[in-house]
This record gives C-alpha cells, sequence and structure tokens, in this order.
C-alpha cells in the first residue's frame, strides 16, 4: 500500500517540481550571468568605495565592503572564495560572515519571496538593515579571538576559462536545483499523505510559536533552516499555491528566513576558513525571533486601528 502511495506522489508531484525548477532557473541563471560580467571586469570595487566608510564604524577594515556588496548579488560560495583571498581576523570575519549571511543573493531570494507573497522591497531593506544591525551588536559583544583567517592570493583567469567556469557550474546547479526541488516535493507530499507532518506539527508546535511563528509552518521552517531559503520557498509556493498556509502565515514565515536560513550548509562553509559555527547560528536565529514579534505586533497594531477606523451603523 505504501509503494502505491509513493507512486502516486511521485507522479502528481514531479510535473509541479519540474515546472517550480524551471522558473526557479530561467529567475537564477540570467541572474549569474550578470554578476559573473560584473565580478570579471571588476565593476563590484567601484561600488563598494562609497560604503568604505561605513565599515569602519563597524570594527571592519574596507576591503569588508567589497565582500559585503559581493555578497547581495552573489552566493555564499562566492563570498568564502572572495574571503580566503583577503587578510582578515576571526574576530573581523565572524561579523562579516554573519552579515553576508543574512544578506546575500538579493536578486534571487527577493524575487523567490515575492512569489510567495511578500513585498520584495521589505524584504531587501530587512535583509540590509539587520545585517548591519547583528553587525553593530557583535562589534560591541563578540570577544578578541587573537587569530587571523589563512588566506591565499587570488588568481586571475582569463574571460573563456571564466566563462567556462560559470558553464560548468551552472550545469551543476541546475540539476541540484531540479533534484532537490523535486525531492523535497515529494517528501512533503508523502509526510502528508502519511499523516506525519501533523505530528511533526504538533512535536514541534511550542518551539514555533516561541518563535512568533504558526503551527502550520513547521515543516517550511525546517527546510528552510537547514537547506535554504530559496529551496524552502520553492516548497512555500506549493504550499500557497494549495491554500495549505494563508498569505499572513506565508508572510510571517518570509520575515524569519530572510534572516535566519540555510544554518546548517552555510555556516559549516565559513567553518572551513576557520570561524567558530556557534557564533554564525545563534545571533541569526535570536535577531529573526525578534524581527517576528515585531512584525507580529505591526500586524496588531494595523488590525486594531482597521476596527477602529470602521463606523457602524449603530455608532452613527
Amino acid at each position: 500500500m505504501r509503494g502505491k502511495q509513493v507512486i502516486d506522489c511521485v507522479k502528481k508531484v514531479v510535473p509541479v517540481a519540474f515546472r517550480t525548477s524551471l522558473w526557479f532557473l530561467k529567475l537564477m541563471l540570467p541572474v549569474s550571468f550578470f554578476v559573473m560580467l560584473l565580478s570579471y571586469f571588476d565593476i563590484l570595487p567601484y561600488f563598494s568605495a562609497f560604503a568604505s566608510p561605513l565599515f569602519t564604524l563597524l570594527g571592519l577594515p574596507g576591503d569588508a565592503a567589497l565582500v559585503f556588496i559581493t555578497s547581495i548579488f552573489t552566493n555564499i560560495y562566492t563570498v568564502i572564495a572572495l574571503m580566503s583571498t583577503l587578510d582578515f581576523s576571526v574576530r573581523e570575519g565572524v561579523i562579516l560572515a554573519v552579515m553576508c549571511l543574512i544578506s546575500h543573493n538579493y536578486l534571487v531570494e527577493t524575487l523567490v519571496q515575492k512569489k510567495t507573497g511578500s513585498s520584495g522591497w521589505t524584504m531587501v531593506i530587512l535583509r540590509f538593515v539587520c545585517s548591519f544591525a547583528a553587525a553593530a551588536l557583535l562589534n560591541l559583544s563578540l570577544p578578541d579571538f587573537s587569530s587571523r583567517l589563512a588566506y591565499q592570493s587570488a588568481i586571475t583567469l582569463s574571460f573563456a576559462d571564466t566563462a567556462m567556469n560559470w558553464l560548468q557550474q551552472s550545469l551543476v546547479l541546475s540539476l541540484k536545483v531540479v533534484g532537490i526541488i523535486s525531492l523535497l516535493m515529494i517528501v512533503q507530499r508523502m509526510l502528508e499523505e502519511w499523516g506525519i507532518l501533523k505530528k511533526l506539527s504538533a512535536l514541534a508546535g511550542p518551539l514555533i510559536e516561541l518563535m512568533g511563528l504558526p503551527r502550520q509552518v513547521a515543516f517550511l521552517w525546517l527546510v528552510g533552516n537547514t537547506l535554504g531559503l530559496a529551496y524552502g520557498a520553492a516548497v512555500l509556493m506549493d504550499y500557497t499555491r494549495q491554500g495549505k498556509v494563508s498569505g499572513e502565515h506565508a508572510d510571517l514565515l518570509n520575515y524569519h528566513l530572510a534572516v535566519s536560513h540555510s544554518q546548517l550548509e552555510d555556516p559549516m562553509l565559513f567553518a572551513v576558513l576557520g570561524l567558530p559555527v556557534v557564533w554564525l547560528i545563534i545571533p541569526r536565529l535570536i535577531l529573526a525571533v525578534i524581527v517576528v514579534w515585531l512584525k507580529r505586533f505591526q500586524n496588531f497594531l494595523y488590525k486594531k486601528s482597521r476596527t477602529e477606523c470602521v463606523v457602524t451603523p449603530a455608532a452613527l
């Protein structure tokens, strides 16, 4: 019986997963190619030059601005590759890494969040502000680790080699996107069929509610915080399409995931540079909880003001 359910789930999910993956790749690949051009022709440093003075206020050297601006347009892999070619202390590396973990890949991830019902500009502003808020707090509280990151000289490639590297990485990424999104949606559908999602929501419910989120998003929260915002949003798109998550709940989850997502893979990548993982995880999680509760308070005030503005016939 279970075998038949699995086959039925696969048949139902694969076409939807393929369409979602195709939409995702149509968005991601042109952006990726554009960023590759910006990087190769050294255009990003012109943007970062204006931001350098701001970063010195956060206890960071001017080079940190280049890393952060690069992060906004690219992914964490590119950020780590760039950081490995610059000379940062571990303390500076932690502050900068947290900023980049909150603010990266704006072009793709913002459009994905907009697809699930949140305001694109709100998500951009939220992530940008939270990056600097986290950096300021870390600059005040972070101890001095008295060590520096290992770094190496950057290797200059020809345009042909750079383009070929981009093509190879894009092909691998495309396969990864289709595979992960399809697998996630199949697993999600099977968990629903077998009633496991209800048990998971009940088990994680108290923790999820403590974070200010509704129990219905327990599985989506787990996906977003393990595999990342983009893949989590792909499943969230399926949920909103089917009406399993309301627009308000999806927006609340997006507020959380905008600050805290991919809490496993991305911090472990930075750990390769010698950064302490706990400082890359806990601050983002705490900040995300604060952001969600502030958003809930804002929603409460908005609903209250709307109610007070309604004039009933009896009042007249």
